[in-house]
């Protein structure tokens, strides 16, 4: 196995993952970035009081709704100190909670967020059922407000079609398991990203890692609306 090349170039990835699917996603990009010989930091949000995967009943997942519709924040953990060292990009991934960024994310915003993004390289990356774009302004805004530099944007979306994509999500969340229902499997099969999307975002990590040895200036410039990412 040959080892890649340290090519000095530093990538903080700062994620929040509830049901492990931006964890997928963040570790194969990440896998990425480093056979590239691209240095990367992860650092994950944990929240102070744990939030439960699945949420385990209907009138819960519809509580959570409701709450994340109207941008609750989840107080996290303080960020570990090289969190706050010098990057050549950071990488901010997180799910889509309501249409908005999840609560973990809203906070990290509220106590960190000047401090982190100013002046920085940002690459977002959502993690999502299919409803991003609400996501994708709200969180644009947020960085613009940082005065961070928004270079691009990567996003994942389940690939079920409508309206079984939602509905399943919902029941997964209530602590069912929809895919091995009969009735439902034809039309739903599997919760969350593919094997081949996980892929993907390997593959994402290795364009972001060549580009930034050639000095980054490309970012904004690779195409990450594959079909694949967004079926």
């Amino acid at each position: 196995m040959i080892t890649p090349t340290n090519t000095g170039k530093k990538v903080l990835v700062v994620y929040y993952s509830f049901s492990s699917q931006t964890n997928n996603l963040v570790q194969a990009l990440c896998s990425g970035l480093e056979k590239e010989g691209v240095n990367v930091v992860r650092e994950r949000l944990q929240t102070i009081r744990a939030l439960r995967f699945p949420i385990g009943s209907i009138g819960g997942t519809l509580r959570m709704m409701v709450e994340t519709f109207l941008r609750k924040r989840q107080p996290i953990e303080p960020l570990t100190k090289s969190a706050f060292d010098h990057f050549d990009l950071i990488i901010l991934a997180g799910p889509t909670w309501s249409y908005n960024p999840s609560g973990p994310v809203l906070s990290l915003f509220d106590r960190d967020g000047s401090r982190l993004f100013k002046n920085k390289p940002v690459l977002p990356l959502i993690s999502c059922r299919g409803y991003w774009r609400m996501h994708w302004w709200g969180l644009k805004s947020l960085l613009r407000r940082r005065e961070a530099r928004v270079v691009n944007l990567i996003v994942f979306s389940h690939p079920n079609p409508e309206p079984w994509r939602t509905i399943g999500v919902f029941l997964k969340l209530a602590g069912k398991v929809p895919e091995k229902k009969s009735w439902f499997s034809s039309k739903y099969r599997k919760y969350g990203h593919t094997t081949m999307q996980v892929k993907e975002a390997r593959r994402f990590g290795q364009m972001i890692g060549k580009d930034l040895i050639q000095g980054g200036a490309n970012l904004n410039q690779l195409n990450f609306d594959t079909a694949v990412a967004r079926p």
